[in-house]
């Protein structure tokens, strides 16, 4: 019998080079498409798929991370005194329930793969997800709803996959293929990370989503410093895939990646368009700025 994915690890120690002078003060997290923060999207994604704990690994200068997801007397005080309803209304519907939040520091940039590590005494041995917070999955099944489907059927690792470009396989990491279990799972045999486009074993690409064994720690304990001169998750995957199975959900939605300028933007256009309160005037206004 699978244990249920009740926890979920949220890498948000990151420095937002690619954001700065915005992120010196504020965490790249925490820059709004539209009007929530972009953290929220991906916590409300974790919700959706039925996690109950969510464990976010911070750095230096993180603390409002934690103040977002934490009540605010005096805001709530105000809201109410001048009957803002509506808004207290949205600050409080992404409150978690008290004791569903960790925090624990990655006391120094050593990599994704060393950022999960620092979740292991909070996540324990059970399996686990992990999001990165940078990537907003759109679709009307979200993402790690989809995954967590699949790893009740199947068990072991999942990861979720989506298709690139055949000529760019030299910008990510590949998985090999086996067996098709369903239109979009499959078993993954391996991966290879940014392979020429002649060597790639398919043009399916890790997608920033994963349901993990708890085994992955005892990898990350060991791991030595891969690409970038850190400790790459990616690394100790494929070490785990020799002795543990991993399935591949692909993911047919939209991905933006806010953290870069471009997919930022494209999120918050993306999603203004949902929002019927600003919705009817987005297109008319970016047609006369296109002019």
């Amino acid at each position: 019998m699978t244990k249920t994915i009740r926890k979920a690890v949220f890498p948000v120690a990151g420095l937002g080079t690619r954001f700065l002078p915005a992120t010196k003060a504020v965490p790249k997290e925490m820059l709004t498409v539209v009007d929530r923060p972009a953290l929220q999207y991906v916590v409300d994604e974790a919700k959706a798929a039925g996690i109950e704990h969510f464990v976010f690994v911070t750095g230096r200068g993180k603390a409002i991370i934690e103040d977002h997801f934490d009540i605010n007397f005096e805001l709530n005080a105000t809201l109410e005194s001048r009957n803002k309803t509506e808004a207290l209304e949205s600050v409080n519907r992404d409150l978690p329930k008290a004791g569903a939040t960790s925090f624990t520091r990655q006391q120094a940039p050593l990599g994704l793969g060393h950022a999960v590590w620092c979740a292991r005494d909070i996540i324990g041995d059970e399996p686990f997800a992990v999001l990165l917070p940078d990537m907003l999955m759109k679709h009307h099944t979200p993402c790690l709803k989809s995954m967590v489907d699949a790893y009740a059927k199947t068990g072991g690792n999942v990861l979720s996959l989506e298709a690139c470009d055949p000529a760019q396989t030299s910008s990510y990491g590949i998985v090999a293929l086996g067996d098709t279990l369903d239109e979009d799972v499959h078993q993954i045999k391996g991966m290879v990370e940014k392979p020429k486009p002649a060597e790639a074993p398919s043009n399916l690409f890790i997608s920033g989503r994963y349901i993990l064994q708890p085994e992955i720690f005892d990898l990350l304990e060991t791991q030595e410093r891969g690409a970038g001169n850190e400790i790459q998750l990616t690394d100790s995957m494929l070490r785990l895939v020799e002795t543990s199975p991993f399935y591949g959900v692909r993911f047919r939605g939209t991905t933006f990646d806010t953290g870069t300028k471009l997919g930022f933007l494209q999120a918050n256009i993306a999603y203004g368009q949902e929002r019927t309160d600003i919705h009817p005037n987005i297109k008319s206004e970016l047609a006369a700025l296109l002019r």
